[in-house]
């Protein structure tokens, strides 16, 4: 009787702990972000604060876990993914224990932020450790898992904080993150240890060419992509044309400007700029892009429209919600079927650019006051299945363009775009909603004398999806066409912004597919040539397309 190597048995035994402790950390991060936004009522009602304050509970993780993804991928590269993986599940458990117990909202916000700071040491190095740690078909199951619990943790995550909160208040919603991610700590340890360069490197030279961290880098990237995001949140709040924001936007650009030049002066880079060069690298960190723009925006948007322009209920509104977040829980599933069925993965990614696109154009021409569920399902339904075509596949074929000393720097620099992106966007979506609905109600108002206060404050109060507060300012015999009044400017200003959403996905969803079709340029992060465990020219062998675990992006 044969019996496999004692070898892969052992290999195969260790990869469990890897998925395990992957999936559980990946499913906590996602609910982390669209849960905070439920408890932020409870939290206020606690701690009294302002509502500036009460915004950067979820402003303070979404900004460090942004800025330092880059950073945190550079190090798992250099100081092992295990290491990394461990120090940021061991500061975010810290980190929610303390948000569970704190009373001061300025402490709970810097408790979130250094959550965010160890969600973004576990991301990068938690798709790294499965990117070692996994070969061929397994592989492509384990990135399809891994994209089925972050739809998970984003399909069900405000749903259970409500719940939480609800039944036990908003501490124990940041407590039971704390519980999970102690989980997560008593499964580092069982981890397989792996190279990194700094090991391997100073290995072969006998520590005369040490590999160091790139400090200088880390400091000004992750500096200039926060006063990016710091400006982008506060605009709206300060004024865009405002000496603050103009500040805090231009001390980022000169930042960002100085990082390039530094990271080609520099032995070792954070970022090796030539992996840029790399077209089929580059297509791939677009793509969080587009689902970006045609499908994020709507998750904390869409619900404040339902709310005023249909008068939804929250829970009604949360319904129609998940016509769009449960696809994202099968269709990973789909994704790699189709693999198998012959599809290149350029043709699952294309098909997932498709329904993003078309998903998107396709709410613009459907919103409209007193629109139905049925009607908006599926749109909603299109949208979810395009998002849910790429989760998890991205990240497995990122990681095969580069080389393998680099993957945590590519995890890195792609969820750097993903979570930047998604933060700019969603920003830049309210503020111009916020200004749509401002010019578009400044020219009627006075058919409403009675109302007291002007088109900037109304707008705010609909886009927060606030229309009683409105209302309780006029005459009820006012209130139907005030609503209704309200309800049109606010469709238009949404359809204004879908469309121009549609026009960039539509944009950059040609330029991807042409850029995964080329072949690969010699950048630094290039996989090529012998030692490579994953084909460059996905179209160039039939294993690209039989074997789903190499999701190699070629034609």
């Amino acid at each position: 009787m044969s019996s496999a190597p004692r070898g892969t048995v052992g290999r195969r035994r260790g990869n469990v702990p890897v998925l395990v402790a992957v999936l559980l950390a990946l499913l906590i991060l996602p609910t982390s972000v669209t849960g905070s936004g439920v408890a932020l009522p409870a939290v206020g009602r606690d701690t009294g604060a302002s509502l500036a304050a009460l915004q950067w509970v979820v402003h303070g993780y979404n900004l460090t876990f942004a800025s330092f993804l880059l950073a945190c991928g550079s190090l798992a590269d250099l100081w092992g993914r295990r290491r990394v993986f461990g120090a940021g599940a061991v500061l975010f458990t810290a980190a929610s224990a303390v948000s569970a117990t704190v009373d001061d909202i300025v402490a709970l916000d810097l408790a979130r932020a250094l959550a965010g700071l160890g969600a973004a040491a576990l991301l990068t190095s938690g798709s790294s450790l499965i990117g070692e740690t996994f070969q061929g078909r397994a592989r492509s199951r384990a990135f399809g898992a891994l994209g089925i619990m972050t739809g998970a943790g984003l399909a069900l995550g405000a749903m259970a904080a409500g719940v939480v909160t609800d039944l036990l208040g908003w501490r124990a919603f940041f407590g039971l993150h704390a519980v999970l991610m102690l989980l997560v700590c008593c499964a580092v340890p069982l981890l397989p240890r792996a190279p990194h360069v700094g090991v391997a490197r100073s290995a072969s030279t006998a520590g005369a060419d040490r590999v160091g961290v790139d400090w200088a880098g880390t400091a000004i990237f992750s500096g200039g992509l926060f006063l990016l995001m710091l400006g982008t949140v506060e605009g709206p709040q300060w004024g865009w044309g405002s000496a603050g924001v103009l500040g805090l936007l231009a001390g980022s650009a000169v930042l960002l400007a100085v990082f390039a030049v530094v990271e080609l002066r520099v032995r070792h880079p954070m970022l090796d700029l030539r992996l840029l060069r790399n077209g089929r690298f580059m297509a791939l960190c677009l793509i969080p892009v587009v689902a970006t723009c045609s499908y994020v925006i709507l998750l904390p948007l869409l619900p404040n429209y339902l709310l005023v322009a249909n008068s939804y209920s929250s829970r009604r509104a949360g319904t129609v919600m998940l016509l769009m977040t449960l696809p994202i829980l099968v269709t990973p599933l789909l994704a790699t079927w189709l693999l198998r069925r012959g599809l290149t993965p350029r043709h699952v990614f294309g098909l997932s650019l498709l329904c993003l696109t078309a998903g998107v154009a396709w709410l613009a021409g459907t919103l409209a006051p007193g629109v139905s569920p049925g009607e908006l399902a599926a749109p909603l339904i299109t949208l979810g299945v395009g998002l849910g075509l790429n989760f998890g596949l991205v990240d497995g074929a990122v990681l095969d363009v580069v080389a393998p000393e680099s993957t945590g720097t590519a995890a890195g620099f792609l969820n750097t775009l993903r979570l930047g992106s998604e933060a700019l966007a969603i920003a830049a979506a309210s503020a111009a909603l916020v200004g749509l609905v401002r010019n578009n109600v400044g020219t009627g108002l006075e058919r409403f004398p009675s109302y007291g206060a002007g088109p900037a404050e109304l707008a705010n109060s609909v886009n927060a999806g606030d229309l009683t507060g409105p209302l309780s300012q006029l005459p009820a015999q006012l209130r139907p066409d005030f609503g209704t009044f309200i309800a049109e400017n606010l469709t238009d200003a949404w359809q204004a912004v879908l469309w121009s959403g549609a026009g960039v996905c539509a944009g950059l969803s040609v330029l991807i597919y042409v850029l995964l079709g080329a072949r690969t340029g010699s950048g630094a992060g290039a996989r090529t040539g012998s030692g490579s465990r994953a084909r460059t020219d996905a179209g160039s062998g039939a294993d690209a397309r039989t074997d789903a675990g190499a999701v190699t992006a070629g034609p």
